[in-house]
């Protein structure tokens, strides 16, 4: 706007800037006309222009004064035509346009456009301040229903009274219940947290609002708080619905923990959470579902009845919650007659439902590479490995030397798991390398285990140790290769002398006080609360049991010594041992002996 305000005022001091003007001066522009040169001219006030016979235009700037009949008699005299420029205003109106009225029209608008921005600015902080939940009807709701969980019947069993309080809240307040204002679920991820909540909402078909934790704080104060209170009455007017938070403990920590203190922006969004909560009337059908994997970070106000009234543990599924799991996620998926989903179930112990979709997709890609239109068992297999261990790297190539060395620590730990009565079965041995480990063992338990007895602990601490004791008898020398082994190793010894209690010369306590860093969220890290002495005792138990364990497995693998020779040299030639075969060879060895 001002660039053309600065433009009329140049076009009102008539500047010139035609590259093919000629400027002459009166007296110049006279003697042309006296010689004949000019053919016409346009006479304005205080400039004449116009062209000559040669056809070069020319412009000439003189005082007003000086245009008058002499001027004409000149022209008409040697034979010019001219004509006159009537100007359409006055040179007062004129100089009052441009130097009063334009101006103030240009400001007038440069004030206009600037209120616009700014009120554009103050709708955008207002909008800044509103909820970031997603609203979801009944609708367009993702349609997922309890059919589509697995392996969490219980959590689905206290969920369902959510829903038929959201249907039906006449008959729970018939008797003077109150259905629960708040449940938390929490567990390890990948277990079915944020699934169950879209089931909720699903069955109950009703408005579902969802949000991450971490949408409520900005770098802005008081927008958190801000956010919540629209989130609340967005729901109030909804009702009944839901309110998922996802990870929660984002903005749920226990409050006193921030730098902050009291005006940290975190610990307002969740005093605001804490009173919209609250403040709630029973019979308002707003419930709130928040989700977590950390709830012993969460402030105990969060967590007191009234707010989050119902806890529910969403944690990995049992032997029967895989098998469910793994029909949900294959029932589009064309299987081979050889599948055996319980099989599958059973090398599966510790897998959440997220685990398992994957290894199904995994198979599922497996065989589409291999141009099967059907997934087989030997794909399924191939994806529980690929999930365990990592992808197998057929691209590295090991020379014989270090092969034998892998073949004989494998072997190690696979023989004497074998041999001990409570460590877990064997299911394969290979030499392939997979993820960063240039061979490995898969054991699975028979079936899961929930308590672990100190003899089955001391077993496999022996199976773990076993890969370091077979290189030292058959090479003479240890390698790195037992470094994770022997770091496994040692958290389980450790644990056993400190926290469950199993060393003799100790006794039955526990050493270490576990409690949290309040300027970390309670994270947990452990103070020690026992002298120097008992620290020297720790460390000599712990090395007791290492050492202890380290020579039954030395024992086992010398007494079975050309079992050990006999499964290293089939392994050599297949690269890759099942279980069955395994077996086979050990009945074999165990049969010549005897003989």
């Amino acid at each position: 706007m001002l660039f053309f305000f600065f433009l009329i005022l140049l076009m009102r001091g008539s500047i010139t800037y035609n590259m093919g003007v000629e400027k002459y001066g009166y007296s110049e522009f006279l003697e042309k006309v006296e010689k004949g040169e000019v053919l016409k001219c346009v006479i304005g006030r205080g400039e004449v222009s116009g062209e000559l016979k040669n056809g070069t235009h020319f412009i000439t700037r003189f005082l007003p004064e000086l245009v008058g009949p002499e001027l004409e008699k000149t022209l008409k005299k040697n034979g010019v035509r001219f004509t006159y420029r009537t100007p359409l205003l006055s040179e007062g109106w004129q100089n009052l346009l441009f130097y009063l009225i334009l101006p103030i029209f240009v400001l007038v608008i440069f004030w206009s456009l600037f209120l616009r921005g700014m009120q554009a600015g103050n709708r955008e902080a207002f909008t800044f301040a509103r909820s970031r939940a997603r609203k979801y009807t009944p609708a367009n709701i993702p349609r997922v229903t309890f059919n589509d969980v697995a392996g969490a019947d219980e959590a689905k069993q206290e969920l369902q009274e959510i829903v038929e309080f959201l249907k039906n809240p006449r008959k729970f307040q018939a008797l003077g219940a109150k259905i629960p204002k708040g449940v938390l679920l929490y567990g390890p991820p990948g277990c079915g947290k944020t699934l169950l909540a879209r089931a909720v909402a699903g069955e109950a078909n009703v408005p579902f609002f969802h949000i991450s934790g971490s949408e409520f704080v900005e770098m802005f104060v008081g927008v958190g708080a801000a956010r919540v209170r629209d989130l609340f009455d967005q729901a109030k007017a909804n009702a009944p619905c839901l309110i998922f938070i996802d990870e929660i403990d984002a903005v749920g920590r226990q409050r006193g923990t921030g730098l902050g203190g009291g005006h940290d922006e975190r610990e307002q969004t969740l005093n605001q959470i804490l009173a919209e909560m609250d403040g709630f009337d029973p019979n308002i059908g707003v419930i709130v579902l928040a989700a977590t994997n950390r709830p012993d970070v969460l402030d105990p106000a969060l967590l007191r009845p009234g707010r989050f009234d119902r806890h529910i543990v969403i944690d990995h599924p049992d032997l029967k919650g895989r098998l469910e799991i793994l029909k949900v996620h294959t029932q589009n998926k064309p299987l081979g007659e050889d599948v055996d989903l319980e099989m599958i179930a059973r090398r599966t112990p510790g897998f959440s439902g997220a685990d398992l979709a994957n290894l199904v997709n995994e198979a599922a890609l497996l065989a589409a590479r291999l141009g099967k239109h059907k997934i087989t068992m030997s794909e399924m297999e191939e994806a529980i490995e690929r999930v365990v261990a990592g992808p197998q790297r057929r691209s590295r190539v090991i020379s014989e030397k270090e092969k034998k060395l892998v073949a004989y620590h494998e072997v190690g730990h696979a023989l004497v798991a074998k041999m001990l009565p409570n460590a877990n079965p064997v299911h394969k041995i290979s030499i392939l390398p997979r993820g960063m480990a240039l061979g490995y063992t898969l054991q699975f338990p028979e079936q899961d285990k929930y308590i672990i007895t100190k003899s089955e602990l001391m077993d496999e601490l022996s199976a773990l140790l076993a890969g370091r004791a077979a290189e030292e008898i058959v090479f003479g020398e240890t390698t790195t290769g037992a470094q994770n082994d022997l770091q496994r190793a040692t958290d389980i010894a450790r644990r056993m002398v400190c926290e469950l209690g199993m060393s003799e010369r100790i006794g039955p306590i526990t050493l270490g006080r576990r409690h949290g860093n309040p300027f970390l969220g309670r994270d947990i890290f452990e103070d020690r609360n026992y002298s120097d002495e008992v620290a020297r005792l720790i460390d000599e138990e712990v090395k007791n049991i290492i050492e202890t364990n380290y020579k039954r497995a030395e024992e086992i693998l010398r007494e079975n010594r050309d079992v050990l020779e006999k499964l290293v040299g089939i392994l050599l030639q297949k690269e890759t041992l099942e279980k069955e075969e395994i077996d086979r060879i050990l009945s074999d060895g165990e049969d010549s002996q005897q003989s």
